[in-house]
């Protein structure tokens, strides 16, 4: 016998049911009441109506007890953050490019491997906002990770860290799993981020060095404090402007802090000589920090003077040359405020990863350093990139040094026209212009 109180007459009322209680709206109010008559009836909260979908919100939020399946029920949600470690070598980047298959990213891998496990469920694959999906720092191209930090909200199963390395790649590992408040984001919860660069010391040679013998090149004492007395200018806030792109010189986003930038004592790997460049900040733009490391590397190199450092914090637009993206690893995200507040309340977790710093070294040393060193070895981006920087004018604003640009492009042209003519072969021009273009770029 359904025992139902009205609590308004209307005509029009709707009903369904859901594990065992029946919701029924009567007006504008929807009550609530068990299919027995010794439980006492609960009216629900006050619903007005809307679109015309009376009590939507209400049937969204009882969706997931109406789907939830035996195994759901079984292991609660809930909100944590998992510890990554990954290489970059080989993938376009962390963040998921969706809907673009061809562009494959590390999230692509740890999403599969969160359905695989059985931690979402598949459709939360397609739209990872449903399980409140963050990742603390955006890692480029070929960039790698030894301390990325992803939250999440995902099914506590047993062996969740098991599990979900047996489903991803060796070059990807979940290394810890912390629970978290509720309202926890890896990226707005995070008040510092520090990188690592690895480069071959050569790189700091004078410009007229050979770099055919890069390998038995070796950084001296007085050169190393050199670099750190450049790296140490960067210590403060100042307008990074010229070291992103589209950012507007008074865009106050611009400004960012930084805390430490240090390049540490060289060591020799597969017979080259390298070293390791520290920088921790309060955030980094798009490009930023391989920005900063190739200006010091233009003047240590002798382009230019260390007066460039000043003018590249002002207004005016710098050509700052952007140094290559091998070698730049995220080593540790920092969340002071959070362990400050919650850490130590008994109820959760300092998101330090102190018993993890063994796994973190192992996985570097097995996966990140050998690949940086064997690609820089076979590929010699660094020496590349090194060929480049005589086009930079360094003493000239951005758009000097774009008018530049297009009256080599114009001389090239006429060079090519005049070729041309000669060896009887004819070109429209505006098809010329497009090929000294790319040719330049």
């Amino acid at each position: 016998m359904q025992k139902i109180r009205a609590l308004i007459a209307s005509p029009r009322v709707s009903s369904f049911k859901s594990n065992g209680w029946l919701y029924k709206c009567a007006g504008i109010r929807w009550i609530m009441s068990e299919e027995s008559g010794n439980v006492q009836n609960k009216p629900l909260k006050r619903v007005e109506e809307g679109s015309g979908e009376l009590g939507e919100h209400i049937r969204k939020k009882l969706k997931s007890d109406v789907e939830q399946t035996g195994d759901e029920r079984k292991h609660p949600k809930r909100k944590v953050v998992l510890l990554l470690a990954y290489s970059g070598k080989g993938y376009y980047g962390m963040q998921r490019n969706a809907g673009s298959s061809q562009f494959k990213t590390i999230e692509d891998e740890l999403v599969t491997a969160l359905i695989k496990s059985g931690c979402i469920p598949d459709n939360h694959g397609d739209d990872m906002k449903k399980m409140s999906f963050q990742r603390c720092a955006r890692t480029d191209k070929g960039v790698s990770a030894a301390g990325q930090v992803v939250s999440l909200k995902l099914w506590m199963i047993e062996d969740i860290k098991e599990k979900l390395n047996s489903n991803l790649p060796p070059q990807i590992r979940v290394l810890g799993l912390k629970r978290v408040t509720g309202g926890f984001n890896s990226k707005n919860s995070c008040d510092a981020r520090t990188y690592s660069y690895m480069l071959p010391t050569v790189a700091f040679a004078p410009k007229d060095y050979s770099t055919e013998n890069s390998i038995a090149f070796r950084l001296e004492p007085e050169t190393l404090q050199r670099v750190n007395c450049l790296f140490g200018s960067y210590k403060g806030t100042h307008n990074f402007h010229n070291f992103t792109s589209q950012k507007a010189a008074r865009d106050p986003s611009a400004r960012r802090y930084i805390t430490e930038m240090t390049c540490g004592e060289p060591f020799v790997r597969g017979g080259a000589e390298f070293a390791e460049i520290t920088v921790r900040g309060q955030s980094f733009m798009m490009h930023q920090i391989r920005k900063m490391i190739g200006l010091v590397i233009a003047v240590v190199k002798g382009y230019s003077g260390d007066e460039v450092f000043k003018r590249s914090w002002g207004e005016e637009k710098v050509d700052v040359p952007k140094a290559p993206g091998l070698g730049l690893v995220l080593e540790k995200v920092h969340f002071d405020r959070y362990n400050k507040r919650f850490g130590g309340d008994g109820l959760h977790e300092c998101l330090e990863w102190t018993e993890e710093e063994q796994a973190i070294l192992a996985f570097k040393e097995e996966h990140i350093y050998p690949s940086i060193v064997e690609t820089e070895c076979q590929e010699g981006s660094m020496a590349s990139w090194m060929a480049t920087l005589p086009i930079h004018d360094f003493m000239a604003t951005a758009k000097g040094a774009q008018d530049k640009d297009r009256g080599q492009v114009g001389e090239s042209n006429r060079i090519i026209f005049a070729s041309s003519i000669v060896s009887g072969c004819f070109f429209k021009t505006n098809k010329m212009f497009n090929i000294s273009s790319l040719i330049i770029n």
